[in-house]
């Protein structure tokens, strides 16, 4: 048996719509990406320099929307979620935009905070693959913020989002004393631990991984990835389109997200890091499945 599911995520530098397929095999399902549409609209732009959307951004996310919706009517899921992060959490503007969005898409979006955003991408229970007699630092890299999670034992034991993402440092909106924040809290969270390995989320660290062609489930080199780092801030940003094959909004975006992921890994003390290629949206597929579930149980 299999059942649809659909996710939207609305951060700062991109719109994702991802359609999943979940395969129930006894207790243990599985998930199936079968599609995952992408549009680069960079609201943090606005939402970070403006504090509102613009209008004519607001016009663009709500005709993607509309789109989305007409795909999840095709689609057919057995429940959806539509959720958006921390440019939108930012705007004045931002629930005026809400309501907008449900007048003319339907869809009901959901302004979600830094908390509840790494709750619903630990939704992914990544946790359970994980080498219990081993410290982990999650880190999950967006436009707008970095949500860390640190982990030991196999369990979450401390958990903050900084508002500093890839949008923000191109705006140039994150100041010393946010990296100050986030260094004292990873090191304070860490130094009891002999070793701490990193686990990384967010499609930059998915290309990172990409362009470091490691086999899936190897983990990839704090020295790699600073050396992949190295090679795209050599090309200029036309070149990272066309010699590195990389999206316009990509090229713009992967070195300050490396710099990123980088100061993280130094700072627990880290020389490795796991890309389990998981998001937000994987984590909201998740959160749709166990909802059904319990509403399964409580039919019978």
């Amino acid at each position: 048996m299999s059942l649809k599911f659909a996710a939207i995520d609305i951060g700062s530098n991109a719109v994702r719509l991802l359609l999943t397929r979940v395969f129930e095999n006894g207790g243990y399902p599985f998930y199936k990406k079968e599609s995952l549409i992408r549009i680069p609209l960079r609201l943090g732009s606005d939402a970070f320099t403006q504090r509102r959307i613009s209008d004519t951004k607001a016009e663009r996310l709500v005709n993607t929307l509309t789109g989305f919706r007409s795909l999840i009517k095709a689609y057919q899921p057995v429940d959806y979620m539509a959720c958006a992060t921390s440019a939108m959490r930012e705007v004045r503007n931002g629930k005026e935009l809400v309501r907008e969005i449900k007048r003319r898409s339907g869809i009901e979006l959901r302004i979600i905070d830094g908390k509840l955003e790494a709750e619903i991408i630990y939704a992914n229970h990544f946790e359970e693959r994980l080498d219990k007699s081993k410290s982990y630092l999650y880190i999950d890299v967006g436009g707008g913020s970095t949500e860390l999670t640190i982990f030991d034992k196999g369990k979450s034991v401390a958990s903050r989002s900084f508002n500093i993402g890839t949008v923000r440092l191109l705006e140039h909106l994150v100041p010393k004393s946010y990296w100050k924040k986030m260094k004292i809290w990873i090191k304070e969270n860490t130094s009891e631990f002999d070793e701490v390995y990193s686990i990384g989320s967010g499609g930059n660290i998915n290309k990172i991984f990409s362009l470091a062609r490691q086999e899936i489930g190897r983990p990839v080199s704090y020295k790699k990835v600073k050396k992949i780092s190295k090679v795209v801030s050599s090309y200029t940003y036309r070149d990272r389109i066309r010699v590195l094959g990389l999206k316009p909004d990509r090229a713009e975006v992967l070195v300050p997200a490396s710099h990123i992921y980088l100061s993280a890994m130094k700072w627990a003390g880290s020389d490795k890091i796991y890309v389990p290629q998981i998001g937000l949206a994987d984590g909201i597929i998740h959160l749709l499945y166990e909802r059904y579930k319990r509403h399964r149980r409580k039919r019978k």
